[in-house]
């Protein structure tokens, strides 16, 4: 609890900021993993998003660090042991170039400037509705074990503090994708 508490500042600071005007509200999946994505079974092309009933007022960052929490994580989102968890910068790259590619032109300078910490919000986030879940007694994430809540949110806590310790980088990568983009 205290790990996550102590995180208060940074998973708070998007929040923040739209409330202060900086950064506006948008239209959101607010899911979105390849799990909510519809590929054409052929060619394996991409159709069309789904599972449609999260969509909602957000920050555009917050979906851009769904992708990344959930894609550009070297392990599974509830890796038990820890030291194996770390972001991929490849796959976060890749993630960035296609998210600024296709829709750099309609965002704001703040938030081109945040899609880092999207990711760094939302897997605190999402850690933290884990560990929630985990101390209810495991009633919205489904289980497959004890303390499998609990695994996720070290898991993702720990995803987390790798992000924040590679943000410079997580940075620069979207910087260097609006540059090529003209963006």
């Amino acid at each position: 609890i205290n790990a996550y508490l102590a995180l208060k500042e940074i998973a708070t600071k998007l929040y923040k900021m739209q409330k202060q005007g900086i950064l506006p509200l948008r239209v959101t999946h607010n899911d979105t993993k390849c799990n909510n994505v519809l590929f054409d079974e052929t060619t394996g092309e991409y159709l069309c998003a789904i599972d449609l009933d999260t969509i909602m007022p957000g920050l555009a960052c917050y979906d851009f660090g769904d992708a990344v929490r959930f894609a550009a994580n070297t392990c599974a989102e509830d890796e038990p042991d820890t030291s194996k968890v770390k972001l991929d910068l490849d796959k976060y790259e890749a993630l960035a170039k296609g998210f600024v590619s296709t829709a750099g032109k309609s965002l704001t300078q703040a938030e081109k400037d945040t899609l880092y910490l999207g990711a760094i919000t939302m897997t605190i986030e999402c850690g933290s509705r884990f560990l929630a879940d985990y101390l209810n007694g495991d009633t919205y994430f489904k289980t497959k074990y004890a303390q499998h809540n609990l695994d996720r949110a070290r898991c993702q806590r720990a995803l987390a503090d790798d992000m924040i310790i590679n943000c410079e980088k997580m940075i620069e990568i979207v910087k260097k994708h609006c540059e090529q983009h003209n963006v």
